[in-house]
Order: structure tokens, then C-alpha cells, then sequence
């Protein structure tokens, strides 16, 4: 079975750090692009960043200078460490797999989806 699980979301206050995992199994990550999205109450799907598999990177703006994005191919996983966390970052974080290896920030362009987790930037 082909997927990809997203873990590492939680509860944080403002100005702290998360760290997301995009595990994928029943296929090998490496030759993929890999994009964060996230989605807010009541608000579109946005992209947050990407990367491809050469390790070159894309970042919203929203995500310069606070999140920075990395692969384990060891380990057939990606990362997101988001830091400086505001409230507006709240939303749930989906990664997703782009066979094509693009590395582009449109939703379209990504085939295969995890379930997406939480993250709360809450005082």
C-alpha cells in the first residue's frame, strides 16, 4: 500500500518550534518532489514549501525565513521545522508526492496525499 503519513503536529504557543515528519512507505520517496500544504478553517488548501529531489527547495512566503525544508532519503522521509510559529500558521499540514518531480507550490500538480496533521499556535 502506497503512503505517506504526516506526524509532529501538536499544541504550541506562539514563537515556538514544530517539527513535521512525511513518512512514506509502499514506495521510495527519493525520485519525488515532496510539498508541505496546510489548510485553515474556512480558507483554500495553500502550498508551504517543497522539495525536490535533488534537494533544491521552494518556500511561500509566508514559510522564508521561519520553516525550512529537508529530505532523509536514508530514511524515506521529509521534514518541515517550522519556527517563530504564529497564530496564523494554524491549520492542518498535508504533505504530499509528486511523481514528476516538479517542485512546484500548486496542489494539482501532487498525486499522492497523507491525512494531514494538526498544528495549534495558541497561547
Amino acid at each position: 500500500q502506497l503512503q505517506l503519513v504526516e506526524s509532529g503536529g501538536g499544541l504550541v504557543q506562539p514563537g515556538g518550534s514544530l517539527r513535521l515528519s512525511c513518512a512514506a512507505s509502499g514506495f521510495t520517496l527519493e525520485y519525488y518532489s515532496i510539498g508541505w500544504f496546510r489548510q485553515a478553517p474556512g480558507k483554500e488548501r495553500e502550498g508551504v514549501s517543497c522539495i525536490k529531489s535533488g534537494g533544491s527547495a521552494l518556500y511561500a512566503d509566508s514559510a522564508k525565513g521561519r520553516f525550512t525544508i529537508s529530505r532523509d532519503n536514508a530514511k524515506n522521509t521529509v521534514y518541515l521545522q517550522m519556527n517563530s510559529l504564529k497564530p496564523e500558521d494554524t491549520a492542518v499540514y498535508y504533505c504530499a508526492a509528486d511523481r514528476l518531480d516538479l517542485g512546484l507550490l500548486q496542489s494539482y500538480n501532487y498525486d499522492r496525499w497523507g491525512q494531514g496533521t494538526q498544528v495549534t499556535v495558541s497561547s
